[in-house]
């Protein structure tokens, strides 16, 4: 089954809730990416929260979020669009970290001190940013307490990535739950007892169940209506001529000593991986332009 989400409503209008399975993303991101078990999970979770946020937006919005830490992985990034299409890149792909109490460590891969990035394209005239603090670094908490902080929205995030012995990822994928200004007492109450109860993600994930299911665990006994349900894949929008513009970027100065260089210039998309190769006579061309 491909990787998708689905977004719901409790019939009440008290609570909003979206669940996704990322498995596949997860692992065509990571993999281009080249991180070891750890930075897999950390970039993993980074990505399927993305998405999650993601899915509040419409028609040519975008959404970005990059978690800056003093741990080895030093810089992780996502971004998303309005139609599941996500792409993700990391500073370093090898945190070399043992296991923690049997775990990996996230929180040590990503650094005990740093800040998460929030940026939204929303198509005005300069995007909007926002900025907290890393509050445990486990990428799922840090989510929950930005959008309850900062958007004052109170949120409740879950993020699971596994990662089988030969790297692999074989189930990934998260929830956002969140509460509107008409939640009772008791609805609340009744959900954050399901979200204690629940089994770990990564055992629902690993199981199988589909990101209807997952809500249907969390929303027992709370009647919900499907709002929207999206795809998600991999997909980079990286382009020639944009790479093109960067080139340009360096000024006059520099692209003369690139063009009187031997070799040829290659510039690599962070997110894709794709080589884009200028030759001499390309770059004379920029510089001629």
């Amino acid at each position: 089954m491909k990787d998708h989400l689905v977004r719901i409503v409790s019939r009440d209008g008290s609570l909003r809730a979206v669940a996704a399975t990322t498995t596949i993303l997860a692992e065509a991101i990571c993999s281009r990416q080249g991180t070891d078990a750890t930075a897999a999970v950390a970039l993993g979770r980074l990505v399927t929260g993305t998405a999650l946020l993601g899915s509040l937006l419409k028609g040519d919005q975008r959404l970005a979020l990059m978690i800056e830490g003093n741990g080895p992985l030093q810089k992780l990034h996502a971004e998303t669009d309005a139609y599941g299409h996500v792409r993700g890149s990391i500073k370093n792909p090898i945190a070399g970290l043992p296991l923690h109490e049997g775990r990996f460590d996230v929180a040590g891969a990503i650094g005990r001190a740093g800040f998460l990035h929030v940026i939204k394209d929303l198509g005005l005239k300069e995007p909007y940013r926002g900025m907290v603090q890393l509050y445990t670094s486990e990428i799922a908490e840090d989510l929950a307490y930005y959008l309850t902080t900062s958007e004052q929205v109170p949120s409740s995030v879950g993020l699971g990535v596994y990662i089988e012995a030969d790297g692999t990822i074989s189930g990934a994928g998260g929830f956002l739950v969140q509460s509107l200004p008409d939640a009772s007492e008791e609805t609340l109450g009744q959900l954050e007892k399901r979200l204690t109860d629940l089994p770990p993600l990564t055992s629902l994930l690993r199981q199988g169940l589909t990101p209807v299911q997952v809500l249907e665990n969390l929303f027992e006994g709370i009647p919900f209506d499907i709002l929207t349900q999206t795809e998600l894949e991999f997909r980079c929008n990286c382009r020639r001529d944009q790479v093109s513009q960067v080139l340009l970027s360096l000024g006059r100065e520099e692209l003369q000593e690139l063009i009187e260089r031997d070799e040829a210039t290659t510039v690599t998309c962070e997110f894709c991986k794709e080589v884009y190769t200028f030759h001499r006579e390309d770059l004379q061309e920029l510089l001629d332009a």
